[in-house]
């Protein structure tokens, strides 16, 4: 993915793609490029200016998130698109109120139809997307991406997850659509579509060229006409641990289904993925899980600071 968030929805791509886990690295060469959330565009500038009275926290400093928002609302608010995935924003909570609460944690279960599930419970750093993993099947296991590099800890630990892959992937597509007012993105207004008997306003989300991990990936998200709410993402995965320059995952289509409301803002509770038939849904391939979610604004930045004794992952794969 582009910033930190990119990669992110590379990730769950791939995952869907294959009856088995490609093993790859949607962290989605350095990560810092792209995520969706695209990460590197989503940090302030100085670490060192969030709290100037007490402890510091991972929540940023008010000026900056009043900033960050006022230019993504002036983005945004160029093109019928911008205004679409801002009406979005607003319609699940608000980005200022978004970047507000520091850091989100949750249990994320990617469940295929076949093959081997992934799990864990994760906190991502809402500002920066950094990322902090708990293996949902050995919790002694912890990784993670730490804004430059992602890692695993301890240094022998065995996991057939690609790390730097999943350390965002989830968060990316959970983050939607407020991962999608960064920078480096570019916005276009498809048709009407028409799902499950809700009829939903199309736009497609790709990226400026160094965006990220993996600048090829698109996404299509679904925003329906009455609410404003994502009822799915139609997405491709291009990312470079899994296939070479030019390639990329079949097209799938992820389904939001069900409504949390935590602290004021709203996240599905599960997700379908399905093949994409050119123009409509196919198979379904996998079912995911959102789970256990809170935001955490107390934490401590070095929450997100690998153990000394991790693995320091800088390869793609």
């Amino acid at each position: 993915m582009r910033n930190v968030w990119i990669i992110a929805l590379s990730a769950l791509v791939i995952a869907g793609c294959k009856k088995n886990d490609p093993t790859p690295t949607k962290k989605k060469t350095q990560i810092t490029k792209k995520s969706t959330s695209r990460p590197a565009s989503s940090r302030p500038a100085k670490t060192n200016t969030r709290a100037k009275k007490g402890p510091p926290s991972v929540v940023a400093p008010q000026g900056w998130i009043d900033q960050r928002v006022a230019k993504a609302k002036a983005r945004l608010h160029k093109t019928n698109a911008g205004k679409l995935i801002w009406q979005a924003i607003e319609a699940h909570g608000g980005l200022k109120h978004w970047f507000q609460k520091g850091a989100l944690a949750f249990h994320f279960a990617y469940k295929p139809l076949k093959g081997r599930a992934r799990e864990s419970l994760q906190t991502i750093e809402l500002w920066s997307v950094k990322a902090h993993h708990v293996l949902t099947a050995n919790k002694d296991v912890t990784f993670g991406w730490d804004g430059k590099q992602a890692w695993l800890h301890p240094k022998d630990a065995k996991t057939k997850l690609r790390i730097r892959f999943w350390s965002l992937t989830p968060f990316y597509f959970v983050g939607v659509p407020f991962v999608f007012a960064d920078p480096g993105i570019i916005l276009k207004q498809l048709g009407p579509i028409t799902f499950e008997g809700k009829t939903y306003d199309q736009v497609k989300v790709t990226y400026k060229p160094g965006t990220g991990d993996a600048p090829d990936d698109f996404y299509v998200v679904y925003i329906e006409k009455k609410t404003k709410r994502v009822g799915g993402v139609r997405y491709i995965v291009s990312y470079p641990g899994f296939f070479p320059k030019g390639k990329h995952s079949p097209e799938k289509f992820m389904a939001y289904d069900g409504q949390q409301d935590i602290d004021g803002i709203k996240f599905p509770k599960t997700f379908r993925t399905f093949k994409w038939n050119k123009k409509k849904p196919g198979k379904l391939v996998t079912r995911s899980y959102m789970t256990k979610v809170s935001f955490r604004p107390t934490l401590q930045p070095s929450f997100f600071v690998p153990p000394k004794q991790a693995k320091l992952l800088k390869a793609l794969k």
